[in-house]
């Protein structure tokens, strides 16, 4: 389901307009990213855990041609699925 699919899937089921389900997404994820960004964590019961891992530097290689390259340390973005929504998506 996309983005437009998930706007109409949310405004049916809670029986608000689409621009306002669209408005609640928006700012969801907005403030979901705005958090990481300051190297925050978001923890939803249930639901599952934002947060940001350190990826060190390491040697890797050109797929290309074969040669050494560096690839420098970032920020990893993660996901931690809560314990009722692993139930939900196993029908328990």
């Amino acid at each position: 389901m996309n983005k437009g699919e998930f706007v109409s899937f949310m405004a049916a089921k809670h029986g608000c307009t689409k621009a306002d389900a669209e408005k609640s997404i928006d700012m969801f994820t907005s403030s979901v990213i705005g958090a990481l960004g300051e190297g925050g964590e978001v923890s939803l019961v249930g639901f599952g855990n934002f947060s940001v891992s350190d990826v060190a530097a390491r040697a890797g290689r050109n797929p290309r041609t074969g040669d050494p390259i560096q690839i420098s340390a970032y920020k990893q973005p993660k996901f931690k699925v809560g314990q009722k929504l692993k139930d939900a998506c196993n029908n328990r």
